[in-house]
């Protein structure tokens, strides 16, 4: 319980207040100090319940029940009182009192203020103006207009600072069609949003052109609103002095004048129906020339407007065949040829080549080829096995090893190169034996591997075995395994006999250690008996 709510106390509690109010050296040493000149009229102690709670600290609900302009900002969430840094802190924590008159209750410098933490950001051309232009006591609003030296008061929408220069013909917030950075320029503004969407050549025409400029009581004004547009007349001249209808756009475009819609003339109705692309051409460039226009125009092969892009290429018994047995209207690409037309040529597509767009193949110098001469894969595909694989070797091109479902698919009989696979080598990849790699560089060898097991396999025998500068590893190894299941110890200069043949093979071939070097020592050159026993 609070010691000034027992009811026996009181009277010694106003034994000390009546103190305190008739004698002021005692008051002074009561209160921490004079106030601020803010709130000077606070002063003295009958006061101190208007900020404080009797005995305790002061409360922000008394502080906000004076400053209700702040309280109605926390209340509504804006303001710089409602962010981080100020929500849910005590108001004495920044502004704290008894230092005497001239102490600054706000210390507030505005020159570095992030003005984002009030909840307006500053952008564009409000970076630059000073902050007196906007917090003037004739622009605060609510309850403390007039006030002076206050950032408090400003409202957020544009015409609170800014006068209307639309005159109410617009909506207020301008910042819908206006940044920041300039007023004259509303990038923001997208005319396809209104009643009347901008459409071809119309996307170009300066807007002064169709919203001139009046003034109106002294000031600048230009209509936006309210303008006629339900025909073309108001803007454009009447250039056929009413002989048609007042709606341009019957036979007009936006885009020009110059491109009639013939809405009279149903070209469908012809025995050439527009379709595709034909839909869109001017009617000029298939009639040439105002005389021919409405002229019959031969029409029964496409090459009667169109030139032969192939240059004959698909000539058949000396006659161009027409375009449309490969193309259709909608466009020159993609092309009708099929795969199972492809197919009855001589070059049938299987695998990866059914993938492969036809330009890979067709396209070349900017031009479009079909009559390839060369089917060969080399007329596509580079050999990037050089001489590595001869011409004798190759006598089907690349087919002779690869498929045209996949380079890395690999079909060869080895046994033609003279060294059969056995073994072990039957079951590893090609690359294990014929990726090389030399100064850094991989490459794939054929010709140039030697079929000796030193090109592949290191002797580890350190040239026990060697024989006229090679060493056969088949004459104690298979390709199976290399347990040394071909040697025959009968075969060497000592035989095995009775004990011997039980006897553990380390216990006569020793390791021998030179420096780095470690082998199994088989050439044995003293076979008496004490040499080992």
């Amino acid at each position: 319980m609070n010691q000034y709510s027992s009811p026996n106390d009181n009277f010694p509690l106003l034994i000390i207040l009546f103190i305190i109010l008739n004698f002021t050296p005692l008051f002074a040493q009561i209160s921490p100090g004079d106030l601020t000149s803010a709130h000077e009229k606070l002063e003295g102690l009958s006061n101190c319940t208007k900020c404080h709670l009797l005995g305790e600290k002061v409360q922000n609900s008394k502080c906000l029940n004076c400053h209700s302009e702040i309280k109605k900002l926390i209340s509504s969430g804006e303001g710089y009182h409602s962010g981080s840094e100020a929500k849910g802190k005590d108001c004495s924590n920044c502004h704290s009192e008894h230092y005497g008159r001239n102490f600054k209750i706000i210390n507030f410098n505005p020159d570095n203020f992030q003005h984002n933490k009030a909840g307006f950001e500053l952008t564009g051309r409000h970076l630059k103006i000073d902050c007196n232009d906007c917090h003037t006591a004739e622009l605060i609003k609510n309850k403390i207009k007039g006030r002076k030296n206050s950032y408090l008061g400003l409202e957020t929408e544009c015409i609170s600072c800014h006068e209307d220069y639309h005159r109410g013909t617009l909506s207020e917030q301008c910042n819908s069609c206006h940044n920041t950075t300039s007023f004259k320029t509303p990038d923001k503004f997208n005319h396809d949003n209104t009643a009347f969407k901008l459409t071809g050549a119309h996307v170009s025409v300066d807007c002064n052109k169709c919203h001139p400029k009046e003034i109106i009581d002294g000031n600048e004004f230009q209509k936006f609103k309210g303008l006629s547009f339900t025909n073309c007349s108001p803007c454009h001249k009447d250039v056929h002095a009413g002989k048609f209808s007042i709606d341009c756009k019957s036979c007009h475009v936006s885009e020009s004048f110059r491109k009639i819609k013939m809405q009279a003339f149903n070209h469908d109705k012809t025995d050439f129906p527009l379709e595709g692309k034909h839909k869109f051409l001017e009617c000029s460039e298939c009639h040439k020339s105002v005389q021919v226009i409405g002229t019959k125009l031969k029409h029964g092969r496409c090459t009667n407007c169109h030139e032969d892009y192939h240059k004959g290429e698909f000539a058949r018994d000396g006659k161009v065949r027409d375009c449309s047995e490969c193309h259709i209207e909608t466009g020159f690409k993609p092309s009708l040829f099929t795969i199972e037309e492809h197919s009855q040529i001589n070059f049938v597509l299987t695998g990866a080549h059914l993938a492969v767009p036809c330009k890979n193949c067709h396209f070349n110098n900017d031009k479009w080829h079909f009559k390839i001469p060369e089917t060969k894969c080399s007329g596509c595909h580079q050999n990037i096995h050089g001489n590595e694989i001869d011409s004798k070797r190759m006598i089907n091109g690349c087919i002779t090893c690869h498929f045209t479902d996949n380079w890395r698919k690999i079909e060869y009989d080895h046994k033609i190169t003279g060294f059969k696979l056995l073994g072990k080598h039957s079951e590893i990849i090609c690359r294990n034996c014929h990726l090389v790699n030399e100064d850094l560089k991989a490459e794939l060898r054929f010709a140039s591997i030697d079929s000796n097991c030193e090109f592949c396999h290191k002797d580890i025998h350190f040239n026990q075995f060697r024989q006229e500068e090679e060493t056969d590893c088949s004459r104690c190894h298979s390709c199976s395994s290399w347990e040394p299941s071909e040697f025959i110890h009968d075969k060497t200069l000592f035989p095995l006999k009775g004990a011997h043949l039980k006897a553990d093979c380390s216990g006569c071939h020793k390791k021998i250690e030179i420096g780095e070097i470690r082998y199994i020592n088989y050439k044995i050159k003293d076979f008496r008996c004490i040499a080992c026993h």
